[in-house]
Protein backbone atom coordinates (compact mmCIF):
# COMPACT_ATOMS: atom_id res chain seq x y z
CA UNK A 1 0.00 0.00 0.00
CA UNK A 2 1.70 3.49 -1.11
CA UNK A 3 0.25 7.10 -1.12
CA UNK A 4 2.48 10.04 -2.69
CA UNK A 5 3.54 13.64 -1.24
CA UNK A 6 3.94 15.81 -4.12
CA UNK A 7 5.79 18.98 -3.27
CA UNK A 8 3.13 21.98 -4.67
CA UNK A 9 5.61 24.15 -5.66
CA UNK A 10 5.45 27.52 -3.91
CA UNK A 11 2.51 29.04 -5.46
CA UNK A 12 2.59 29.37 -9.69
CA UNK A 13 0.68 25.85 -10.50
CA UNK A 14 3.10 25.97 -13.53
CA UNK A 15 5.90 25.36 -10.83
CA UNK A 16 4.93 22.13 -10.15
CA UNK A 17 7.13 19.03 -11.55
CA UNK A 18 6.14 17.07 -14.60
CA UNK A 19 6.13 13.81 -12.08
CA UNK A 20 4.07 15.47 -9.69
CA UNK A 21 1.21 16.82 -12.22
CA UNK A 22 1.12 13.23 -13.86
CA UNK A 23 0.46 12.11 -10.10
CA UNK A 24 -2.08 14.56 -9.78
CA UNK A 25 -3.68 13.33 -13.17
CA UNK A 26 -3.87 9.65 -12.18
CA UNK A 27 -5.09 10.53 -8.77
CA UNK A 28 -7.95 9.06 -7.58
CA UNK A 29 -7.99 11.16 -4.46
CA UNK A 30 -6.11 14.64 -3.81
CA UNK A 31 -5.82 15.66 -0.26
CA UNK A 32 -4.48 19.04 0.28
CA UNK A 33 -3.73 21.81 2.46
CA UNK A 34 -6.18 24.69 1.21
CA UNK A 35 -4.86 27.73 2.91
CA UNK A 36 -1.88 27.16 1.14
CA UNK A 37 -2.11 25.07 -2.29
CA UNK A 38 -3.29 26.96 -5.55
CA UNK A 39 -6.92 25.89 -6.18
CA UNK A 40 -6.12 26.29 -9.72
CA UNK A 41 -3.49 23.70 -9.12
CA UNK A 42 -5.94 21.53 -7.44
CA UNK A 43 -8.25 22.02 -10.99
CA UNK A 44 -5.75 20.21 -12.73
CA UNK A 45 -6.10 16.98 -11.10
CA UNK A 46 -7.98 14.06 -12.32
CA UNK A 47 -11.63 15.42 -13.20
CA UNK A 48 -13.02 11.91 -11.36
CA UNK A 49 -10.61 12.54 -7.60
CA UNK A 50 -12.63 13.22 -4.78
CA UNK A 51 -10.61 16.09 -3.16
CA UNK A 52 -10.49 16.58 0.11
CA UNK A 53 -9.33 19.54 2.19
CA UNK A 54 -7.23 19.54 4.95
CA UNK A 55 -6.78 22.94 6.51
CA UNK A 56 -9.16 21.72 9.61
CA UNK A 57 -7.77 18.17 10.39
CA UNK A 58 -5.21 17.88 13.37
CA UNK A 59 -2.52 15.21 12.46
CA UNK A 60 -4.65 11.64 13.19
CA UNK A 61 -7.74 12.66 11.70
CA UNK A 62 -5.87 13.15 8.00
CA UNK A 63 -3.53 10.24 8.29
CA UNK A 64 -7.44 8.10 9.32
CA UNK A 65 -8.24 9.82 6.04
CA UNK A 66 -5.38 8.55 4.07
CA UNK A 67 -5.24 4.97 5.94
CA UNK A 68 -8.96 4.33 4.58
CA UNK A 69 -8.57 5.88 0.84
CA UNK A 70 -5.79 3.63 0.63
CA UNK A 71 -6.88 0.71 2.00
CA UNK A 72 -9.42 1.21 -0.48
CA UNK A 73 -7.23 0.52 -3.15
CA UNK A 74 -7.24 4.10 -4.02
CA UNK A 75 -4.26 6.28 -5.79
CA UNK A 76 -3.89 8.80 -2.59
CA UNK A 77 -2.03 12.72 -3.70
CA UNK A 78 -0.86 14.53 -0.48
CA UNK A 79 -0.35 17.72 -2.29
CA UNK A 80 2.28 19.83 0.18
CA UNK A 81 3.21 23.35 -0.47
CA UNK A 82 6.52 23.91 -1.83
CA UNK A 83 9.20 21.42 -1.49
CA UNK A 84 8.17 18.68 1.54
CA UNK A 85 11.85 18.49 2.52
CA UNK A 86 11.95 22.26 3.68
CA UNK A 87 9.18 22.52 7.16
CA UNK A 88 7.38 20.52 5.61
CA UNK A 89 5.18 18.75 8.51
CA UNK A 90 5.75 15.34 6.55
CA UNK A 91 7.96 13.75 9.34
CA UNK A 92 5.13 12.69 11.82
CA UNK A 93 2.53 11.47 8.66
CA UNK A 94 5.02 9.14 7.31
CA UNK A 95 5.89 8.07 10.96
CA UNK A 96 2.12 7.19 11.71
CA UNK A 97 1.43 5.92 8.23
CA UNK A 98 4.52 3.49 8.37
CA UNK A 99 2.59 2.18 11.70
CA UNK A 100 0.18 1.43 9.75
CA UNK A 101 1.83 -0.52 6.55
CA UNK A 102 1.41 2.37 4.30
CA UNK A 103 4.74 3.27 2.53
CA UNK A 104 5.22 7.22 1.39
CA UNK A 105 7.03 8.34 -1.90
CA UNK A 106 8.16 11.81 -1.53
CA UNK A 107 7.98 13.78 -4.99
CA UNK A 108 10.29 17.04 -4.71
CA UNK A 109 9.07 20.37 -5.54
CA UNK A 110 10.28 23.73 -6.36
CA UNK A 111 10.91 25.66 -2.99
CA UNK A 112 9.78 29.17 -2.32
CA UNK A 113 13.26 29.96 -1.15
CA UNK A 114 14.32 29.63 -4.94
CA UNK A 115 11.06 31.11 -5.81
CA UNK A 116 12.09 34.18 -4.37
CA UNK A 117 15.62 34.14 -5.69
CA UNK A 118 14.18 33.98 -8.87
CA UNK A 119 11.32 36.91 -7.97
CA UNK A 120 14.35 39.33 -6.94
CA UNK A 121 16.53 37.77 -10.11
CA UNK A 122 19.04 37.40 -7.34
CA UNK A 123 22.06 34.21 -7.44
CA UNK A 124 22.37 33.10 -3.71
CA UNK A 125 26.39 32.15 -4.02
CA UNK A 126 28.21 34.82 -6.02
CA UNK A 127 31.77 33.81 -6.54
CA UNK A 128 34.44 35.74 -4.12
CA UNK A 129 31.87 37.09 -2.52
CA UNK A 130 29.53 34.03 -0.77
CA UNK A 131 29.71 30.36 -1.53
CA UNK A 132 26.92 29.48 1.04
CA UNK A 133 23.22 29.12 2.13
CA UNK A 134 22.07 28.80 4.88
CA UNK A 135 17.77 27.90 5.22
CA UNK A 136 16.55 28.34 8.59
CA UNK A 137 14.03 30.04 10.57
CA UNK A 138 14.08 32.14 13.94
CA UNK A 139 12.72 31.49 17.33
CA UNK A 140 9.58 32.34 17.99
CA UNK A 141 6.54 29.62 19.31
CA UNK A 142 9.00 26.90 17.95
CA UNK A 143 12.29 26.64 19.78
CA UNK A 144 15.48 26.44 17.68
CA UNK A 145 18.39 23.98 18.81
CA UNK A 146 20.77 26.08 20.80
CA UNK A 147 23.54 25.39 18.50
CA UNK A 148 21.22 26.80 15.73
CA UNK A 149 20.44 30.07 17.10
CA UNK A 150 20.62 32.93 14.32
CA UNK A 151 23.54 34.70 15.49
CA UNK A 152 26.07 31.64 15.18
CA UNK A 153 24.46 30.67 11.90
CA UNK A 154 24.95 34.35 11.03
CA UNK A 155 28.35 34.65 11.97
CA UNK A 156 29.38 32.69 8.68
CA UNK A 157 28.21 36.02 6.70
CA UNK A 158 27.32 33.93 4.22
CA UNK A 159 23.45 34.13 2.40
CA UNK A 160 20.78 33.44 4.98
CA UNK A 161 17.03 32.01 4.27
CA UNK A 162 14.49 32.73 6.89
CA UNK A 163 11.25 30.63 6.56
CA UNK A 164 8.23 31.36 8.62
CA UNK A 165 9.92 34.30 10.35
CA UNK A 166 8.01 37.28 9.35
CA UNK A 167 6.66 38.20 12.53
CA UNK A 168 10.21 38.19 13.96
CA UNK A 169 12.11 41.16 12.31
CA UNK A 170 12.68 42.31 15.31
CA UNK A 171 14.97 39.25 16.76
CA UNK A 172 16.18 38.88 13.05
CA UNK A 173 17.57 42.34 13.14
CA UNK A 174 19.47 42.27 16.62
CA UNK A 175 20.82 38.97 16.01
CA UNK A 176 22.48 39.74 12.62
CA UNK A 177 23.75 42.65 14.10
CA UNK A 178 25.41 41.20 16.86
CA UNK A 179 26.39 38.93 14.58
CA UNK A 180 28.43 41.54 13.36
CA UNK A 181 26.49 42.06 10.12
CA UNK A 182 26.43 45.95 8.98
CA UNK A 183 22.54 47.61 9.28
CA UNK A 184 23.48 48.28 5.56
CA UNK A 185 23.69 44.47 4.87
CA UNK A 186 21.09 44.05 1.68
CA UNK A 187 18.01 42.04 2.49
CA UNK A 188 14.90 41.19 -0.12
CA UNK A 189 12.01 40.40 1.39
CA UNK A 190 9.25 38.57 -0.95
CA UNK A 191 5.23 37.64 0.40
CA UNK A 192 3.92 34.82 -1.39
CA UNK A 193 6.37 34.14 -4.16
CA UNK A 194 5.08 33.12 -7.89
CA UNK A 195 1.45 34.02 -6.64
CA UNK A 196 -0.13 36.73 -8.56
CA UNK A 197 -0.60 38.75 -5.95
CA UNK A 198 3.09 38.49 -5.06
CA UNK A 199 4.82 41.15 -3.52
CA UNK A 200 8.71 42.71 -3.19
CA UNK A 201 10.53 44.15 -0.63
CA UNK A 202 14.25 45.51 -0.72
CA UNK A 203 15.79 46.78 2.49
CA UNK A 204 18.49 46.76 4.80
CA UNK A 205 19.02 44.66 7.60
CA UNK A 206 18.81 47.95 9.70
CA UNK A 207 15.46 48.91 7.95
CA UNK A 208 13.71 45.42 7.36
CA UNK A 209 11.26 45.84 10.25
CA UNK A 210 10.24 49.39 9.71
CA UNK A 211 10.01 48.84 6.31
CA UNK A 212 8.17 45.33 6.65
CA UNK A 213 5.48 47.01 8.81
CA UNK A 214 4.90 49.81 6.36
CA UNK A 215 3.80 47.06 3.34
CA UNK A 216 2.01 44.89 6.06
CA UNK A 217 3.93 41.86 5.61
CA UNK A 218 4.09 39.69 8.73
CA UNK A 219 3.37 36.34 6.73
CA UNK A 220 3.70 33.83 3.86
CA UNK A 221 6.73 35.97 3.12
CA UNK A 222 10.57 34.62 2.48
CA UNK A 223 13.23 36.78 3.82
CA UNK A 224 16.76 36.59 1.81
CA UNK A 225 19.71 38.28 3.48
CA UNK A 226 23.30 38.91 2.38
CA UNK A 227 25.30 40.71 0.44
CA UNK A 228 24.25 38.73 -2.61
CA UNK A 229 21.21 40.40 -2.46
CA UNK A 230 22.54 43.65 -2.87
CA UNK A 231 20.68 45.34 -5.99
CA UNK A 232 23.34 46.37 -7.81
CA UNK A 233 25.75 43.32 -7.99
CA UNK A 234 25.45 43.01 -11.17
CA UNK A 235 27.12 45.80 -12.06
CA UNK A 236 30.34 44.54 -9.77
CA UNK A 237 32.90 42.57 -12.37
CA UNK A 238 34.91 41.41 -9.59
CA UNK A 239 32.74 38.91 -8.35
CA UNK A 240 32.45 37.57 -11.88
CA UNK A 241 32.74 32.99 -11.81
CA UNK A 242 35.90 31.27 -13.64
CA UNK A 243 33.09 28.64 -15.46
CA UNK A 244 32.89 30.79 -18.46
CA UNK A 245 36.11 32.49 -18.62
CA UNK A 246 38.32 32.33 -21.39
CA UNK A 247 41.43 31.48 -19.43
CA UNK A 248 39.73 29.07 -16.83
CA UNK A 249 39.93 25.19 -18.88
CA UNK A 250 38.02 22.23 -17.90
CA UNK A 251 37.07 19.02 -19.74
CA UNK A 252 35.16 20.62 -22.39
CA UNK A 253 36.74 23.21 -23.28
CA UNK A 254 40.57 24.38 -23.58
CA UNK A 255 42.07 27.59 -22.57
CA UNK A 256 42.54 30.00 -24.97
CA UNK A 257 46.27 30.98 -25.78
CA UNK A 258 47.53 34.59 -25.67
Amino acid sequence: MKMYIVGAGPGDPDLITVKGLRLLQEADVVFYTDSLVSEELVARANPAAEVIKSSGMALEEMVEVIVDRVTAGKKLVRLHTGDPSMYGATMEQIALLKRRGIECEIVPGVSSVFAAAAAVGAELTIPELTQTLILTRAEGRTPVPEREQLRDLASHHCTIALFLSATLTKKITRELIAAGWSEETPVAVVQRASWPDQKIVRTTVGRMDEDLGKHGIRSHAMILAGWALDPDIHEKDEYRSKLYDKEFTHSFRKGVKA
